[in-house]
């Protein structure tokens, strides 16, 4: 879909209203230049445009479909084409959205082909309308303007993704288990973020040096001013990157942590019935044998002496045999020392 077709010449938009694309190539052929901006427009649109500005069909291709990196290319014709990733954060759902712009760039015109919801680029036509004699530097500042919106639309979500890493941060460093899959997740973004940025240093660099052109004086502080706010926003998330990897270390470190106690735990209450299902091993035995219905028990022991002495003296006896036991096999002492809590 075309959102706006404008012709400018001397720094000035010539015209009010919509132009047809038929018109607008037929201008490119004049004094000034072009700039037509289209949002994720269906391949008949773009193939039309292919065919009136005389675009390569491999960067049409490209400009269809979600790039990884940014990236500068040069095609025959003086056409230039770049493509930009552009991030916004919705605070909302705590995420950030990625979009992208390809620049179709030569000495007569400008197309725009913007992909995703993070690609506004209105306020860049309007600022640089307000600014006539930047656009007397021709497609470049236009170039500029997109970049520049860009790049400031960096910050907003390097902002959000710092409060989110600031809050899994103090939920680790303070002792308790952050979400796991929230870290990776914050991680991920980081990176992709982070190849959104990084690879743009040396395109805008060559851009501010000439490498894609004469660049009109009065232009070059604005790109160098680009420049440094690109440097900036890859400088911090380089280190929100770095930052992550150390709190997930430390995350892992908390669940270590927590399952080293959880184990100990689990073994203290196994060692509890270990022992007390040892201690009535013995009982059950003499009970069980004591009550045995062959007829020389039931003949012979049958008064109240000889129940205490071989009844409850056989219980006695066992659970003094299984203490004996359990001290000379160190069982006792090894517990004894585990309960003993440690010297100041």
């Amino acid at each position: 879909m075309i959102v706006d077709c404008a012709h400018y010449q001397n720094g000035r938009r010539q015209h009010e209203g919509p132009m047809s694309l038929v018109e607008a190539a037929a201008r490119c052929d004049g004094n000034g230049f072009v700039w037509l901006g289209m949002v994720e427009p269906q391949p008949d649109e773009l193939d039309e445009v292919r065919r009136l500005f005389g675009l390569h069909e491999l960067a049409v291709e490209d400009a269809q479909s979600f790039h990884l990196r940014p990236k500068f290319e040069q095609y025959e014709n003086d056409i230039q084409f770049a493509i930009l990733r552009t991030a916004r954060y919705d605070a909302g759902r705590e995420e950030v959205e990625f979009g992208e712009i390809s620049v179709f760039l030569s000495p007569t015109f400008v197309i725009t082909v913007r992909l995703g919801i993070a690609s506004e680029l209105h306020g860049a036509r309007l600022r640089l309308e307000k600014h006539p004699e930047l656009l007397e530097a021709g497609p470049v500042s236009v170039l500029w303007a997109i970049l520049d919106k860009v790049v400031d639309d960096y910050a907003p979500v390097v902002e959000g993704l710092e409060r989110d890493i600031e809050d899994v941060e103090s939920t680790v460093f303070a002792g308790a288990v952050a979400q796991t899959e929230r870290i990776y997740l914050l991680r991920r973004e980081v990176s992709d973020f982070y190849r959104a940025v990084h690879p743009l240093l040396v395109p805008v660099d060559g851009l501010e040096r000439g490498a894609f052109g004469r660049i009109d004086g009065e232009l070059v502080p604005y790109l160098r001013d680009v420049h440094d706010h690109l440097r900036l926003v890859d400088e911090e998330v380089a280190a929100q990157r770095d930052l992550l990897t150390t709190v997930l270390e430390a995350n892992m470190a908390v669940i270590s942590t927590e399952l080293s106690r959880v184990s100990a735990r689990q073994n203290d209450s196994i060692n509890r019935l270990t022992l007390i299902a040892t201690v009535f091993l013995p009982l059950t035995f003499v009970t069980g044998f004591f009550g045995q219905n062959f007829g020389w028990l039931t003949d012979h022991i049958g008064s109240f002496a000889a129940f205490v002495v071989l009844g409850l003296g056989g219980l006695v006896a066992a659970v003094v045999g299984l203490v004996a036991v359990l001290r000379v096999s160190g069982h006792l002492a090894a517990r004894d020392a585990e309960r003993r809590p440690p010297a100041a």
